[in-house]
C-alpha cells in the first residue's frame, strides 16, 4: 500500500485484521494493534518518534496523529501511545500524549504534548487539553480551557465498550 510509508528505517508495523483507509496515511516507527481501524484521510506520523495503538481502537476521518522530538541529550520527548478500545473521533489532533484504555476522544478535540489520560475518559467534542494534563480516570472532561465536568455515568462507561466493537464490525465490512 502506498499509504503506509518508510520514515528513515522505520516502517509501520500492523497486527491482524488492521484496516488503513486508501486515503488515510500511516508513515514512520508506528505500530497498530489488533483490529484498529484507520479512516479516511486520517494522518498518523511516527517520524521524530514513535506511535502506538492498542487493539481495537479506532481513528476516524480527518484526524491527526503526530509526535515530539527529543529537544537535547535526557529528553526523549513524546511518542503517542493509545490504549485497547479507545474511539477518536472525526478531526481530533493528538500530539506526543498518552490516552490510556476505554477513553472516546470527542469531535475536533485537541490533546497536547506530555497530556496522561487515564483509562475510561470522556473528552468532550471541540475541547483543548493544554500540555501537561493529567485526566483523572471516570470522569466527563470538555472545555477550553478544558475542566473536569463530572463522574460518567454507567451507560458511558458501558459506551467505551461498545464503540470500540462497533468500529471493529464495521471496518470488517469494509474489508
Amino acid at each position: 500500500m502506498n499509504n503506509l510509508r518508510p520514515y528513515m528505517q522505520h516502517t509501520p508495523k500492523l497486527g491482524e485484521r488492521v484496516m488503513v483507509d486508501e486515503s488515510a496515511v500511516v508513515i514512520g516507527e508506528v505500530t497498530l494493534g489488533d483490529d484498529v481501524s484507520i479512516w479516511p484521510t486520517a494522518v498518523i506520523r511516527g517520524d521524530v518518534n514513535w506511535v502506538k495503538i492498542g487493539d481495537r481502537s479506532n481513528v476516524q476521518d480527518g484526524s491527526v496523529l503526530h509526535v515530539t522530538h527529543s529537544q537535547g541529550e535526557g529528553d526523549p520527548g513524546y511518542p503517542l501511545i493509545l490504549g485497547e478500545d479507545v474511539t477518536i473521533g472525526h478531526k481530533v489532533v493528538l500530539h506526543g500524549c498518552t490516552i490510556g484504555n476505554r477513553v472516546l476522544v470527542g469531535m475536533g478535540a485537541v490533546v497536547l504534548d506530555g497530556v496522561v489520560v487515564e483509562d475510561e475518559v470522556l473528552i468532550g467534542a471541540g475541547s483543548l487539553v493544554p500540555p501537561g494534563k493529567r485526566l483523572e480516570s471516570g470522569y466527563l472532561y470538555y472545555g477550553n480551557p478544558l475542566k473536569q465536568a463530572r463522574p460518567l455515568t454507567d451507560a458511558e462507561r458501558e459506551h467505551f465498550k461498545y464503540s470500540s466493537e462497533n468500529y471493529v464490525r464495521l471496518k470488517e465490512q469494509y474489508l
